[in-house]
């Protein structure tokens, strides 16, 4: 090894050393062990309080987290010394990207780590629904066997209409391809990834063709509640909404007077507005009626927000995260 080349070996080197990451929620044991092989130090502090967290941080260089609070722009400027921020998951709504990145923090998420689970988890929660699945089997296991009134309906025959083409949507797509259904995909921010499999769509097509509307959209103030009861109205044929995204894309009030009316005919929903902030509880204060409707509901499907977050997923997203934050210290 040359003068040079360990000059540059000794700074690296005392710049890990010296750079200290803060753990703030649990994930794969991957994640320690990929910051332990390059050598940076960090502490795994999740069973601490998010307002504990928040009083250490000004103390660390890097911050991981999943949604155990969020990062503000007052936080932000409480820690000097933070310069990069991972969030062990595909959305940044929980942090204020802009201005972490006007005070040269990076950003870092990953979607490519849980782009196939949603994918997978979408359809799911979709032929579930179609074929009367949950139904039947509650009625067999009840010593009810009832046929004629559960048959399905064929994806073949359908129209799926992918609002987001991003890592989620690209996903769902691919999934999508091999029940030979037409697939209308519509991005505001992105053109010409139309190709034999998918049409790239708009908003007009969408409302006048779609059967199903699924939803892979980010949390912003452009998509809250993008989905209510004026857009739902917009569509010619009555749908079936799965929403994998984010609860606050969708009104539920308006999704359950459209559920009442037969102008939805059925939804899947991994996601409710109603969820805690940290997506590990609902949040049982703010609770409203039309939650009530969603759980008795035979049309509806619910699941906790798991759908990017198999045992697969969980690896992947942890060592991506581990992997991609080393990076940002080099």
């Amino acid at each position: 090894m040359s003068i040079a080349q360990l000059r540059i070996f000794t700074i690296y080197e005392f710049k890990m050393k010296n750079y200290k990451i803060l753990l703030a929620d649990s994930n794969h044991p991957v994640l320690e062990e990929t910051l332990k092989n390059a050598g940076i130090a960090y502490d795994a502090a999740w069973n601490k309080s998010a307002e504990a967290l928040i009083k250490d941080l000004p103390n660390y260089n890097g911050l991981i987290i999943r949604s155990k609070f969020k990062v503000t722009k007052e936080i932000i400027d409480s820690c000097p010394n933070l310069k990069c921020i991972g969030r062990v998951g595909a959305g940044m709504e929980n942090i204020d990207v802009a201005y972490a990145k006007q005070k040269g923090i990076t950003c870092l998420s990953v979607p490519e780590g849980n782009r196939d689970a949603v994918g997978e988890h979408a359809v799911g929660m979709l032929l579930m629904l179609l074929n009367n699945i949950k139904k039947a089997d509650e009625e067999v296991r009840n010593g009810k066997w009832v046929r004629a009134e559960n048959r399905g309906k064929e994806l073949k025959h359908m129209t799926v209409a992918l609002i987001g083409y991003g890592y989620m949507g690209s996903a769902m797509a691919e999934k999508l391809t091999g029940f030979g259904c037409e697939i209308l995909v519509y991005d505001k921010y992105k053109t010409g990834f139309g190709d034999k499999r998918i049409t790239e769509s708009n908003l007009p097509e969408i409302f006048r063709k779609a059967d199903v509307l699924s939803l892979h959209l980010p949390l912003n103030d452009e998509t809250k509640y993008m989905v209510n009861k004026q857009f739902i109205d917009s569509f010619a044929k009555p749908i079936y909404i799965v929403n994998t995204a984010r609860g606050k894309n969708l009104k539920t009030e308006d999704l359950v007077d459209a559920l009442e009316s037969g102008k939805v005919l059925g939804a899947c929903l991994d996601v409710l507005e109603y969820e805690a902030v940290s997506f590990e509880a609902l949040d049982a204060t703010t609770l409203p009626k039309p939650f009530a409707y969603l759980l008795t509901s035979d049309k509806v499907i619910l699941t906790p927000h798991i759908a990017g977050w198999t045992h697969d997923s969980n690896y992947k997203m942890s060592k991506w995260i581990a992997e991609k934050m080393v990076k940002c210290i080099e």
